[in-house]
């Protein structure tokens, strides 16, 4: 008699949650079965690399950014993924605030002690208050991962690639538009020299993705650090940094 085929187990939507949690914050290039973030999150919720593999490619084929530049991805299995997608869309301070707390509890910890490094000083903080930093500091540390991800972890002007020396810097700033807030077009990698010069408005970027400067910095061009670090620099090219420059008139 033939063997009975193994039932296929359905994805949950809390695997689902996490496999777009991992699709965010890795590069494109590195959704591969061999990665070792795609064969520790299988691992994590009892899945194959290739099938993790295969979920972030089913992200890929909604993604409007791949899309934008021609790339497929895996279009069968794309009807599952595209409510995680919408709900991401729709709110993406919960989602992955969300996403953050089931990875936490499938390692058997909770966000708070996952976090304590930055979230070590709120023990004072009471109620609601706690709650809303805890969300808002767990969702800028995703955010952070997810803009070094789009820039190949790596300064989009000097191409530093060391993390420590890496900001996600917000194009539009958290505090200016909500909506923008976990953008992921909002942020551009910068290392900290030009991350702190972008935060204090010394300098700008514009569509064509050089660096603008302002009036008071114009006036140091004769300075050796403005002629040798910063004049006449160019920032990586990144579709999604245009798309967002061009739709705020930057």
């Amino acid at each position: 008699m033939p063997q009975p085929q193994p039932t296929r187990r359905l994805w949950t939507r809390e695997e689902l949650i996490v496999a777009f949690n991992l699709y965010l914050t890795i590069e494109y290039g590195k959704i591969h079965d061999q990665n070792p973030e795609v064969i520790q999150l299988g691992k994590l919720i009892d899945r194959t690399p290739g099938s993790i593999s295969m979920r972030l490619a089913n992200f890929a084929s909604i993604d409007p950014f791949h899309k934008q530049r021609g790339v497929k991805g895996l279009e069968n299995g794309r009807k599952q993924v595209q409510p995680i997608w919408n709900e991401f869309i729709n709110n993406k301070e919960e989602l992955l605030f969300r996403s953050e707390e089931i990875i936490a509890e499938k390692e058997n910890t909770s966000v708070n002690d996952k976090y304590k490094d930055i979230l070590n000083d709120l023990k004072d903080l009471k109620g609601e208050t706690v709650v809303r930093e805890v969300k808002t500091r767990v969702n800028q540390c995703v955010f952070r991962k997810i803009v070094l991800a789009n820039y190949s972890n790596k300064c989009a002007v000097t191409g530093i690639d060391i993390p420590e020396l890496l900001f996600a810097s917000h194009i539009v700033p958290w505090s200016a538009n909500e909506k923008y807030r976990l953008e992921p077009e909002n942020g551009i990698c910068f290392s900290a020299l030009y991350d702190k010069a972008f935060d204090k408005g010394l300098i700008g970027i514009n569509i064509d993705h050089k660096i603008i400067f302002s009036d008071s910095f114009k006036k140091k061009k004769t300075a050796n650090t403005f002629k040798n670090i910063l004049l006449q620099l160019k920032i990586k090219k990144s579709l999604k940094l245009k798309n967002i420059c061009q739709e705020k008139n930057f």
